[in-house]
């Protein structure tokens, strides 16, 4: 079945990359839609998906490219791109944490050169040179974003901002990659009778409201207005979930919003806690919840 942007597609092109003997070819739709004529070889990163796509709201021109092999009939590379707001610029993503290109194991590194040289040149001839593009993690795909720095950089792109990653393997015990005071905070809340809880969606709007007085105490705001937050958890209901740690009477002491990135991993989006709870740090045993959650799943 075809992935679809929405119920209308403006244009498609495409392109047989000069490698492989011809059995790669870049495509491309501009406009509101895309539909991939070939199916999948990877589980797309949430943010890459179409239907996240769009729900991004560009005020201009939307581009959707994808790589074709054609020996095994499969798209093994998507590229999504916006025009900025500023004049003949695009950048990647449009509003989310992360954009970029994802590829499937199989795409060599002189595949995904070619397919780059390609996806530029026809964003050059529109006049939308890409001026920004963030990668998603190392840690999701770390053979993946080697080759793409790789070729990024032999292309010209420079890294204006590498920020250091925090994540727990779930093959791992939680317990084992902790800090000895750590383990010490955790079982402080376990014998104050604290919880970890998944809450209902239903509760979006108090949450909303205790995530964000948790953010002013400390001089931060929330990126997203709940209207968002709401639409994202009705997009995505499989994806988007809302934890908690409630106290003994039943008080929340930690919140977060996680995001199921792909079958893979499990990203802690909104992790908050009021001041009045340091003494115990109750997103310890928010992050335990989590953990097992995550190796449940």
């Amino acid at each position: 079945m075809p992935t679809l942007l929405s119920n209308s597609a403006a244009s498609d092109n495409s392109l047989v990359l000069p490698v492989a003997g011809g059995r790669y070819s870049v495509r491309w739709q501009t406009g509101v839609g895309a539909a991939l004529a070939l199916p999948l070889a990877f589980e797309l990163f949430l943010f890459l998906r179409p239907a996240h796509l769009a729900l991004q709201p560009a005020s201009a021109e939307r581009l959707l490219f994808w790589l074709e092999d054609h020996r095994i009939q499969q798209t093994v590379a998507l590229f999504p791109v916006f025009a900025s707001n500023a004049p003949q610029q695009s950048i990647t993503p449009y509003q989310a944490p992360f954009g970029g290109i994802q590829i499937a194991d199989s795409v060599s590194g002189e595949v995904l050169h070619s397919f780059l040289i390609a996806v530029l040149a026809e964003l050059q001839s529109q006049r939308l040179p890409l001026v920004r593009l963030r990668l998603y993690p190392a840690a999701y795909a770390p053979a993946a974003v080697s080759k793409l720095a790789q070729a990024l950089t032999s292309l010209g792109f420079q890294i204006s901002q590498a920020e250091e990653n925090h994540h727990l393997p779930l093959r791992e015990e939680y317990e084992a990659g902790l800090h000895p005071s750590e383990r010490r905070r955790l079982r402080k809340c376990q014998q104050a009778g604290m919880q970890f809880e998944q809450e209902p969606p239903l509760l979006l709007p108090l949450a909303y409201e205790f995530l964000a007085q948790c953010r002013q105490e400390k001089g931060q705001a929330l990126s997203l207005p709940l209207e968002r937050l709401q639409e994202l958890f009705q997009q995505f209901p499989r994806d988007f979930f809302l934890f908690s740690v409630r106290d003994a009477k039943g008080n929340w002491a930690a919140l977060t919003v996680a995001i199921r990135i792909n079958e893979q991993v499990l990203y802690n989006f909104y992790p908050a806690s009021p001041l009045a709870y340091n003494a115990y740090s109750p997103v310890v045993l928010l992050n335990a919840g989590l953990h097992a959650f995550g190796r449940a799943k």
